[in-house]
């Protein structure tokens, strides 16, 4: 497929149309990442298997002096903050601790000496984990810090004798999820909120090393699920939902990463949710109005040519459940069904992705672990350096001035 360049650097400006060609090129597809994006997200199994043992090697043993808490706060902003979701559906509906994320400065006033915070920050620099560590340590609660090693977060913590968990940076902190991720679920284990043992880490870090393999760049298209998605994906308006609540968390993170890494406007949604109002989406102008209104003779490589506007792409990530899971997967189950067959009423595309795995963390991994490629395929495509996301540097130093 041709492209088009616009004015300005490729990886900065990028392309309009995608290069379909560059996905089975994989010389090409380094080229377009200097900043190694792949090889970060190819990391995933690495860092869980790193994380898991630096959280090990830190005392996290005393968190459960004081009992059960009144409640966990995991604070951070961006991918810090998104741990805090994975905890919470890991954690699932019959924990007995609310899991809240805090994704602000302010600290809220009841956080007190009964509560536990988990502050997470890949810089170790984040305002958020920042002001709410340290006012948790002055109110007298359970404090954890997760971070940067030599960080400014990791001097709070030593202030306050609260342990401290030092998870190298390497990158992007959203190539670094995993990373931030096991050390938040390894401090909710030590409060005996989660029932995540060694044998789930470990199959965790192999199904994200076996998808890594299955998604690299010179696996073709046709069997690499990664660089189909993207190819599905280009051109259009993503609307991305979970079937379940592990699912929706990572339908989010899917349009994060579609976000940072290939710059697309994204909805994303629980499917439940979704049922209560989004779902009319398909009836809109991406949707069934801009299918009804398409020449079926039309070339699409030509929509930003003629004026066309883009369609609706659907991805269903589904989570199958476990076994003592059956009901709630099959209510899940024939949502997803009946939004495929409304959509494929409407001309609109549907692509399907199910999660795999024994346990909630393994399925979470099968279904973040193909999305996150996909969203540097598409972001490659377009001629884009999914790594440098100018529009945020410009932000963060208007910011400091």
């Amino acid at each position: 497929m041709a492209t088009s360049p616009l004015d300005g650097a490729a990886g900065v400006r990028g392309n309009r149309f995608f290069d379909e060609a560059l996905l089975d090129n994989a010389p090409a597809l380094a080229a377009r990442d200097p900043g190694g994006m792949l090889r970060a997200i190819a990391s995933a199994g690495a860092q869980v298997r790193e994380a898991t043992t630096l959280a090990a090697e830190t005392d996290l043993s005393h968190l459960a002096d004081e009992g059960r808490p009144r409640a966990v706060v995991v604070v951070g902003a961006g991918t810090a903050a998104r741990t805090g979701d994975i905890l919470a559906t890991i954690a699932g509906p019959r924990c007995l601790v609310p899991v809240l994320t805090h994704r602000s400065v302010e600290v809220p006033g009841w956080i007190g000496a009964a509560d536990v915070v988990i502050a997470v920050s890949a810089s170790g620099r984040s305002p958020e984990a920042l002001a709410v560590a340290e006012m948790a340590g002055r109110r007298g609660a359970r404090l954890v810090g997760i971070g940067a090693p030599g960080s400014p977060l990791q001097s709070v913590a030593e202030r306050y004798r609260a342990p401290f968990i030092p998870v190298p940076r390497r990158g992007a902190a959203r190539a670094n999820m995993w990373g931030l991720t096991v050390p938040v679920l390894m401090a909710a284990r030590a409060l005996g909120l989660v029932k995540v043992n060694e044998a789930d880490l470990a199959e965790t870090a192999v199904r994200l090393d076996q998808d890594a393999d299955r998604c690299r760049p010179t696996a073709e298209t046709f069997v690499n699920i990664s660089k189909t998605l993207a190819l599905n994906m280009a051109g259009s308006v993503p609307v991305i939902w979970g079937d379940s609540p592990l699912a929706a968390v990572a339908a989010v993170r899917y349009g994060d990463m579609l976000s940072a890494n290939a710059r697309y406007p994204v909805v994303t949604d629980a499917l439940g949710e979704a049922g209560r109002g989004r779902v009319g989406l398909l009836d809109g102008v991406f949707g069934a109005l801009a299918a009804s209104e398409r020449d079926i003779f039309a070339d699409p490589d030509l929509d930003d040519v003629t004026g066309d506007p883009p369609r609706l792409r659907v991805v269903l990530l589904c989570d199958g459940g476990l076994a003592d899971e059956n009901s709630a997967a099959q209510t899940t189950d024939r949502r997803a069904e009946v939004v495929q067959d409304i959509a494929a009423r409407r001309g609109i595309e549907v692509d399907v992705l199910t999660a795999e795995g024994g346990s909630a963390l393994e399925r979470f991994a099968s279904l973040v672990a193909a999305t996150d490629f996909a969203s540097v395929y598409l972001g490659l495509g377009h001629g884009l350096d999914p790594m440098a996301v100018p529009a945020v540097t410009e932000l963060k130093e208007q910011l400091r001035k």
